[in-house]
């Protein structure tokens, strides 16, 4: 099956997790760091989401599952260890729905992820092995480190200085050019970080 790739905005969008166990408790950490409204539907939760109901990050429904557990929601997680349940919530669903280690089940997968300040890479073998996508995961991690997120941060007022402080357009060009080069990337893999932005601030000076 081919997925269509996509990032969804769930910023303060209902999501409900049905299950309170290990795998549960990953899907709700990173709806959280969507920004998510997230309900969990479980009798027993782990101790981590415990701490996240005591926050009052999350709303903690403590019972099985029911069908109108899902009224509101934009995103559903079915991550029980009852597969019978977890097929009931994907029939149930009214919108975008997981269902873990059932891909026939779902409507949308979620994809191993590395999170680099604003940069987000999403690996995904399509449901045929998860395993394999976060060994591609690991191995990407090494490539991108955080050097390119304090960068990327970096180069989003760098532009808009160049961009407010340029006058010249062709000179404008190649200085947004040379922020995403080849040639940048490669220094930040062998200078780091606080070279590459003093170099970088040095020619959008003599610039401006």
């Amino acid at each position: 099956m081919n997925y269509y790739p996509a990032f969804l905005n769930l910023d303060q969008k209902k999501a409900v997790v049905v299950g309170g166990g290990s795998i549960a408790e990953r899907k709700v950490l990173s709806l959280l760091k969507a920004g998510a409204a997230v309900t969990v539907v479980s009798p027993a939760i782990t101790a981590r989401l415990l701490k996240e109901k005591s926050k009052k990050s999350i709303r903690h429904i403590a019972r099985c599952y029911r069908k109108g557990d899902l009224r509101g929601s934009v995103l559903v997680i079915a991550a029980t260890d009852d597969p019978s349940v977890n097929t009931q919530v994907a029939k149930d669903a009214p919108s975008l729905v997981n269902v873990v280690d059932l891909p026939k089940a779902c409507s949308f997968i979620a994809p191993s992820v590395i999170r680099r300040g604003p940069l987000t890479i999403a690996v995904s073998t399509g449901g045929i092995s998860p395993a394999f996508s976060r060994t591609l995961r690991k191995e990407l991690e090494k490539i991108y480190g955080p050097e390119i997120g304090k960068y990327l941060n970096f180069v989003g007022s760098a532009r808009k200085k160049a961009l407010d402080g340029i006058s010249d357009r062709k000179k404008r060009e190649g200085f947004l050019k040379d922020l995403a080069s080849d040639r940048t990337l490669q220094d930040l893999r062998t200078e780091g970080f606080k070279v590459v932005r003093k170099a970088v601030e040095r020619k959008l000076a003599s610039l401006i």
